[in-house]
């Protein structure tokens, strides 16, 4: 039997980190052979290793901050991969679940430790709180299963937030209540206080922060420190008011979802650096807590019999009840047990300051111990097992759209004329990129001189766009070209590659005379019918508050009107904002078809225009943070008119300032069958209950409409 005095056999920093890198390393690969989850792996490989094993580490400072970090880390990634709209939807849900979650372990732990375990009704309360909390230890698990979404998982992640404010608020009352001889109603009040002026302040302060940061510094890097910062600040400023860092960091999570898009390289930084290290110190220092000895005491054993029956069943239980209600499967309710069944952190530091105010005695310290080493082993494997369950009845339930979905397959150009606009270019191209099927993604620069210059910024535009499709974690193959010219190139690349979609940037205009996309784009329009997209922002993408789009008369009889709605709703998922059409009240129910029969999951709003000639008057309803989406139609095609042909002298005249988005679908070929419906959780903002307002008000907008079109005659006939 080892001695906890004895000093570890590993003390040098080099070799400790060498050993954790080791354990991380191979123990990922040894259990996928056995089919056991890696995070059992690591808690057990930390219980070996540390001062309760063979004690060849010593759980020191090191490991406390990392494990400490780990365990923040791992909150604030669940509250970042939320999917807000999902999250809406199932939050109703996510209360009940809450509530069972904290009640029903309350309840039942105080019963039995008053009945059972005969303590007093305060160190009951004290272990009931225990008992109610639980951490997310098995949320890599449902990662990496890609069923983040699942309702299941929402409202487990709901039920999380309840369960530990509520642990917290009961573990608060014991305390002052131990310490002061009675109730203190005002400490409680003063908490709840303390929170709803903790969690307003954070909801005003950090979207501003975070927009006006991210507008100002592109560098992936310091975005990463400053995400993080404001991780750790919340966690700090959550604990100086009594609660939790977890906490903190996973409202962190929420308040940051919507600046890091899934696709976006930021993202892929923030994953790679929490599961390749500090999530796996953080369950390497729950197994070096672990006490295993405590199992041959049979006073010890006794006890733990009882709390262990007690944190099972408790968690067992709503995760029934729940399922049973809200008529979810028995998968469902595996991946909802699995995900609040663990006791780590704040079962740990209830009992622990329990311990050392004297109401808690030797025997429940080291029965919580192996509470924990049983639970946090039991989730995982709970978890793994019910999620390939879960995975196959959501695809089981998407099979005839996902046949259709998994056969398309897009090619995408991204026409980089310098290193500079490369990488907007790029993110935008991933931010809009087809996850449901194939998606072949192709950088080009086309040259048409063969001197040294040229060809130094042709490799650097390249080398940019593939850095850039490298750090989203997506293979873009880059093309340097020589050509005659700059058309000539991408239309020869478009039939070599057979592509779909075409991006290009913004056209600066040279000169007077110059058009406002320039020569270049009007005869790439002119000669090919594949979807082009010309993009200018001024802004980054993950900063956009609203994407409002326009959409011309007919759009829906295009080829390529379903491929651009996809799109759009695409990137509206990704950025986590609404999207606004503004449109025709025939085109909403074929835009509704196209968004509801993929099941995209995104706030979208509509807007009806009775005149062709609306958006100008948009012009002062578009502000810097809107993304202005224009859908555009080639000449003699079904959706070409007159206003669509005055397009650029308005986007030019009244959207110089603005972030623009056009859009030019797929026209003249075979076009799918479209399907027309009406969404329930769509918004049609201009619809108003009287009919005598409305009219009004399409007399007011043509009147407008009029004015304008006096006021661009005058510009014209005048050289302004």
């Amino acid at each position: 039997m080892l001695l906890l005095d004895t000093m570890p056999l590993v003390t040098q920093p080099v070799q400790i980190f060498f050993i954790v890198l080791v354990i991380i390393l191979f123990t990922p690969l040894l259990l996928n052979k056995l089919k056991v989850p890696h995070i059992i792996g690591m808690i057990v490989a930390g219980v070996i290793i540390g001062p309760y094993g063979f004690n060849i580490l010593g759980n020191d400072s090191s490991f406390a901050i990392f494990g400490q970090v780990g365990l923040l880390y791992l909150m604030f990634l669940a509250g970042l991969e939320i999917d807000m709209y999902h999250l809406r939807l199932n939050m109703r849900k996510g209360l009940i679940f809450g509530s069972l979650t904290l009640f029903i372990p309350l309840a039942l732990g105080v019963l039995t430790s008053v009945w059972l375990l005969e303590l007093d009704w305060l160190t009951s309360l004290l272990l009931g709180a225990m008992y109610a909390s639980h951490t997310l230890i098995s949320y890599p698990v449902v990662a990496r299963f890609g069923i983040t979404k699942a309702p299941a998982v929402l409202i487990a992640i709901v039920g999380t937030i309840i369960a530990v404010i509520g642990a917290l608020l009961v573990l608060a009352a014991t305390v002052n209540i131990r310490r002061e001889g009675a109730f203190d109603m005002l400490a409680q009040l003063e908490l709840i206080t303390k929170l709803a002026v903790w969690c307003l302040a954070l909801l005003y302060v950090y979207p501003r922060v975070t927009r006006r940061f991210f507008k100002s510094h592109n560098d992936k890097v310091t975005q990463y420190v400053f995400v993080l910062a404001m991780v750790f600040l919340a966690a700090w400023t959550a604990q100086l008011i009594g609660l939790e860092p977890v906490l903190g960091a996973f409202f962190a999570g929420l308040l940051l979802n919507r600046y890091v898009p899934p696709a976006s390289s930021l993202m892929g930084s923030i994953e790679f650096v929490g599961n390749a290290l500090f999530i796996p110190y953080f369950l390497i220092s729950v197994g070096m807590m672990i006490n295993v000895r405590v199992i041959a005491n049979g006073d010890t054993l006794s006890v733990a019999a009882v709390m262990l029956a007690v944190a099972i069943v408790s968690k067992w239980l709503p995760a029934f009840i729940a399922c049973r209600i809200n008529r979810l499967d028995s998968s469902s309710e595996g991946i909802m047990f699995g995900l609040t069944a663990a006791h780590t952190a704040v079962a740990l530091a209830v009992v622990t300051l329990g311990y050392n105010l004297g109401m808690l005695d030797t025997r429940i310290l080291n029965s919580t111990i192996l509470v924990i080493l049983v639970t946090c082993a039991l989730a995982p494997v709970i978890t793994a097992a019910n999620a390939p369950k879960l995975k196959l009845r959501i695809l089981a339930a998407e099979e005839e759209d996902g046949v259709i979905r998994q056969t398309r397959v897009n090619n995408t150009l991204i026409t980089v004329a310098n290193p500079e606009t490369a990488a907007p270019l790029v993110e935008l191209a991933v931010l809009m990129r087809n996850d449901r099927g194939r998606h072949n993604m192709f950088a080009l620069h086309v040259r048409d001189d063969n001197t040294q210059t040229a060809k130094n910024l042709a490799r650097a535009s390249l080398d940019m766009a593939g850095k850039a499709g490298s750090a989203a974690d997506v293979k873009i193959e880059t093309l340097e070209r020589y050509d005659l010219n700059t058309v000539t190139g991408v239309l020869n690349v478009i039939e070599e590659r057979d592509i779909t979609e075409i991006i290009l940037g913004m056209h600066r205009r040279a000169g007077v005379i110059d058009t406002f996309f320039g020569n270049k784009v009007e005869k790439l329009l002119r000669s090919t019918n594949k979807m082009i997209l010309i993009n200018r922002t001024f802004i980054p993408l993950n900063t956009v508050t609203r994407i409002v789009v326009w959409v011309p008369e007919h759009a829906q009889f295009e080829t390529g009107f379903s491929r651009w709605v996809r799109g759009l709703a695409r990137l509206t998922r990704q950025l986590g904002c609404r999207i606004i059409f503004c449109c025709n009240a025939d085109v909403q129910p074929q835009i509704r078809g196209v968004i509801y029969r993929e099941n995209y999951g995104i706030r979208c709003e509509f807007r009806t225009l009775d005149a062709n000639d609306d958006y100008v008057l948009l012009a002062n309803k578009i502000l810097d943070d809107d993304l202005f989406v224009i859908i555009g139609a080639r000449a003699n095609s079904v959706s070409y008119t007159s206003s669509v042909a005055e397009l650029p002298i308005f986007l030019q005249r009244y959207f110089a300032s603005n972030n623009i988005l056009v859009i030019y679908p797929e026209q003249f070929g075979e076009g799918p069958a479209l399907t027309s419906f009406v969404d329930p959780m769509s918004t049609d903002i201009a619809s108003t209950p009287s009919s005598l307002w409305r009219k009004l008000r399409n007399v007011w907008r043509r009147v407008e409409v009029l004015r304008r079109s006096l006021k661009s005659r005058h510009y014209r006939r005048h050289g302004l």
